[in-house]
This record gives C-alpha cells, sequence and structure tokens, in this order.
C-alpha cells in the first residue's frame, strides 16, 4: 500500500510537470513566471563573452581552417528571451553556430560502427548571389540513456539572485520531469550552494522519485554564491559514485553569478579544466536574464568536457532533460574537433559563419592533448562557409572530422584520435537545395541581421520570412522550428 501511495505521488508531480509543458507549446504562450527583479532593460545587465566575427580569408593567403565542434544551443535560446520581450541584442551576443545547432536535421546517422558520420552540401548563399554557402554536417548515432548507469549529480544554485520562477522554480520544475527517465540502474545526487556549499541527497537510487522530488521542491533561494564550493562538492560526490563505463556527470543549473571564492573567467577555467581530468563530464543549464553571466557559463561548458543550454521556458527544459535527453547527457565522441582544406584553385575566399570563440591553429589540430568539444548521442551539428568560387570545377574542400571515444583515458594524453574524411566538389552543387539546407539558410541570415554583420550584404528579414514561407510542411512538424518564424516576425518588428 505505501508502494502505491508513493507512485500515486510521483505520478501527480509528474503529470504536473506535463501540464506546464502542455500549455507553454500552446501558440503564443511561451510565458514565464518573472522574477521580482526583472525589468525590460535586462539585456544591460546580462554579461556575454563578445564574439568577434571572423573575416574572409583569401585562399592564396591561408587554405586551412580548424575549430573545436559541440552542439551548445544557449546562445539561441538567450535571443528568444530577448526577442520575446520586445528588446533588441547586442550583437556581440550572437554565437551563430548556437542559431543552426539549436535544430534537428535530417541527417544521415554512421552506418559504419563509427560514433560520428560526415556529409553536408552547396548551394547559393540567399544574401549574397556571389556567394555560395558550404554546409559540414555531423551527426552522432543514437543511444538510449536507459541503457548506461548514470551517476548525476543535481548542482543548484540556490543564492539569493536565483529567486524567481523564471530561475530556481523553472529548475525544480526541469529537474522533476528528469526524473521520469530515470530507473534502478541510476545514481542522483543534490549538491547546492549559496553562502556555502551543502550535499541535499547523496546517492539516491534513480528509483527513489518522490524522494528526490521533494528534496528538489524543498529549495530555496537566498544568499551569497559560493560556486567554487558548490563544484568542489558536486565533483567530489561524482567520484563518490563513479560507475566505470557509465554516464558520469555534474549538471549545473545557475544564472552564473559567483562573487565568492573563485569567481574570474580564467579563475573558472582552471578550476573546471582540472575538473574534467576526472573524467566526469558537465551539463550547464541557465536561467534567468537580469545578472545572468553567460561568459561564466560558457567557459564553464567549454573548458570541462560539458554542454551548455539556456532554459527560458518549462518546453525548453522539457526539450534539453525530456525529448533531447540522450544526447544532453550521453557523450558518444569527446574532443571532437574539425578540420577544413580549400581547393585554391575552385575557390577564391571562404569565411566561417559562427565558432568563432571555438577557433584552433593546425598544431592545435594535429595534437592529441588538445581539449576540444563533445558530442552527445544522436545530436546533430552542422558548420556552415561562405565561398566564393572561381570559375573552375572540382573538388571545392576536404574535411576532417577527428575525435576520440568517450572511455578513454582521462588526461587524454594517451588516447589516440579516429577521423571521419569527406571531400565536397562542384559537382555536389545544387540549386534546389533540401528544406534543412533553406531552413540553415534562413537561421544564419537571421542571425547576421541581429548582430548587424558588415557582411550581410542583402539579408533582409522579409526575405527570411518569404524563404519560410515556401517550408510551411517542413515547419508543421517541428514545433520549434514554427517558433523560428514567430521570432522572425516579431524581430522584423523590433529592429525596424
Amino acid at each position: 500500500m505505501k508502494k502505491l501511495f508513493i507512485c500515486v505521488i510521483v505520478t501527480v508531480m509528474l503529470a504536473c510537470s506535463a501540464l506546464f509543458v502542455a500549455c507553454s507549446a500552446m501558440p503564443n504562450s511561451w510565458d514565464w513566471e518573472m522574477s521580482p527583479d526583472y525589468n525590460s532593460e535586462a539585456e544591460e545587465n546580462y554579461q556575454f563573452e563578445e564574439v568577434v566575427e571572423q573575416d574572409f580569408v583569401s585562399t592564396d593567403k591561408a587554405t586551412s581552417s580548424y575549430f573545436s565542434l559541440d552542439r551548445n544551443t544557449a546562445s539561441y535560446s538567450l535571443m528568444r528571451r530577448q526577442i520575446e520581450e520586445g528588446n533588441k541584442l547586442n550583437g556581440g551576443s550572437v554565437r551563430l553556430e548556437e542559431y543552426v545547432n539549436y535544430f534537428n536535421y535530417d541527417y544521415d546517422r554512421p552506418t559504419d560502427g563509427k560514433p560520428l558520420a560526415l556529409g553536408g552540401s552547396l548551394f547559393d548563399c540567399p544574401w549574397n548571389a556571389q556567394h555560395k554557402l558550404l554546409s559540414v554536417s555531423v551527426s552522432a548515432k543514437q543511444l538510449d540513456i536507459k541503457d548506461t548507469a548514470n551517476n548525476l549529480v543535481f548542482l543548484i544554485d540556490t543564492s539569493g539572485s536565483m529567486y524567481g520562477g523564471d530561475r530556481l522554480g523553472l529548475i525544480q520544475q526541469a529537474f522533476v520531469m528528469l526524473l521520469e527517465c530515470l530507473g534502478a540502474n541510476d545514481t542522483v545526487s543534490i549538491v547546492t550552494y549559496a553562502g556555502d556549499s551543502r550535499v541535499a541527497l547523496d546517492g539516491a537510487n534513480g528509483t527513489d522519485k518522490l524522494l528526490i522530488a521533494n528534496v528538489i521542491e524543498d529549495l530555496v533561494a537566498s544568499g551569497s554564491t559560493y560556486g567554487e564550493g558548490g563544484i568542489e562538492t558536486a565533483y567530489n560526490i561524482a567520484v563518490k559514485y563513479f560507475v566505470e563505463g557509465g554516464n558520469n556527470r555534474v549538471i549545473l543549473a545557475t544564472d552564473g553569478d559567483f562573487n565568492v571564492g573563485v569567481s574570474s573567467k580564467s579563475g573558472l577555467e582552471k578550476l573546471i579544466k582540472q575538473k574534467a581530468e576526472s573524467g566526469i563530464y558537465l551539463s550547464v543549464l541557465g536561467v534567468g536574464m537580469t545578472n545572468t553571466n553567460d561568459s561564466n557559463m560558457e567557459t564553464l561548458a567549454r573548458n570541462g568536457n560539458g554542454n551548455y543550454a539556456y532554459l527560458d521556458s518549462v518546453l525548453e527544459a522539457k526539450k534539453v532533460l525530456v525529448n533531447e535527453l540522450n544526447g544532453t547527457l550521453e557523450t558518444v565522441a569527446k574532443d571532437a574537433k574539425i578540420g577544413v582544406e580549400f581547393n585554391k584553385d575552385v575557390v577564391a575566399k571562404f569565411r566561417l559563419l559562427g565558432y568563432d570563440t571555438k577557433l584552433l591553429t593546425q598544431e592545435q589540430f594535429e595534437d592529441e592533448a588538445t581539449d576540444a568539444g563533445e558530442i552527445g548521442a544522436g545530436h546533430c551539428v552542422t558548420a556552415v562557409y561562405e565561398v566564393e568560387l572561381k570559375d573552375a570545377t572540382g573538388t571545392v574542400a576536404d574535411a576532417e572530422l577527428k575525435y576520440k571515444l568517450p572511455d578513454g583515458d582521462s588526461d587524454n594524453t594517451n588516447d589516440v584520435s579516429d577521423s571521419v574524411v569527406h571531400s565536397y566538389s562542384t559537382e555536389d552543387y545544387t540549386a534546389t537545395p533540401s528544406n534543412d539546407c533553406v531552413f540553415i539558410g534562413c537561421v544564419l541570415e537571421y542571425g547576421l541581421l541581429l548582430r548587424q554583420s558588415k557582411y550581410k550584404a542583402d539579408a533582409s528579414f522579409q526575405a527570411v520570412l518569404e524563404r519560410l514561407t515556401t517550408l510551411e510542411s517542413y515547419l508543421a512538424d517541428d514545433v520549434f522550428k514554427q517558433q523560428f518564424s514567430e521570432l522572425v516576425s516579431k524581430a522584423s518588428v523590433i529592429y525596424g
């Protein structure tokens, strides 16, 4: 009888979360409860790492391009929140690759036993008739998190800045939803930090959903922000319950504001790099707007073998922690990086769109010890180059994707990279690109407009909207792609 009572309570709690999600999915209802300190000038208090976009590179001077590959999406949902509130963005906050990689695409999955497949397309650039777009597409194999033993530590910021329905309240709903996906092979611990760090739950079984949910729901926000202490405690707990061959991960939920202990960007980078050597992965869930430090959260994810998503609604929480949970928590390839070599007989110049903060040198690309990005199960990752072709035919570029398996040595020094290669030719050009390519072109053009790029050429919100109208059936299958069209309309009014 007691077990039945517990199951009923948990079912009711999860049903309530589902109800919130269902309401969020309704048209024009992408709302959230604002914390009392929210104001319409929130972007002034939004701290981010300035993105300096790259220039075109003439192939007479250089023919190669290297960058770290990951599938962070925070920049897109941060943008969505600001546009929904009627605010313009600071152009320097736009990370184009996170806009493109926010969405899923119909890429061919690996069929050769490798975790990643490499492909791509060559098609017309919609904002510059003289140029083409070369997409480099990566798809990861599918895995089910239920087939893996999971050692998860929820590291939750409970400082005063986390007060509000769009901060701690949203995180509580998100983690309760995640419990629905856990089972007997999983271990859950909860660490909180404010003025100090505390272990709120030590190694509960994934079936103890009511116990875990109660601990989450009882959390309150107050005090200062001792993030360093929270990170230290969380990783110690993760090491305590480490599962060989399993998924060992800290999930940090915060607004990124650190004001006690290590708080500088360089200090956080050093701290999290040390923790990453333990073989424990990191997921960062950002929340809030006022006083939100995107730069700190992006730094932690980039240097902690992690991924980074920003939650602006319950529906976004469901996307990250339920719909895409396998990719969020299950890494299939680590230290992923790409090198692209252009053929100067065919390509006059090229420009990588995005990945501005993830560039590598040739030496870093070839160095086995280089810490690069992580790719989750089932994820699609896309990089796009804008290229100007010469009046010639043949190979446009050769790409090599290097990666390591996630169960390799934690210090990376003895791991050996595997690789996937792909060649792109003028014969691959199509004047009628796939729906995925058309949509990606729309997302990139939109991003160029928001950052007021000097390379936006003939880009316009109206042109993006016109192309989106040709994708009606394509958009109908994805609520997030539908909403992108709504965001473009709203941005066109905001930006005049």
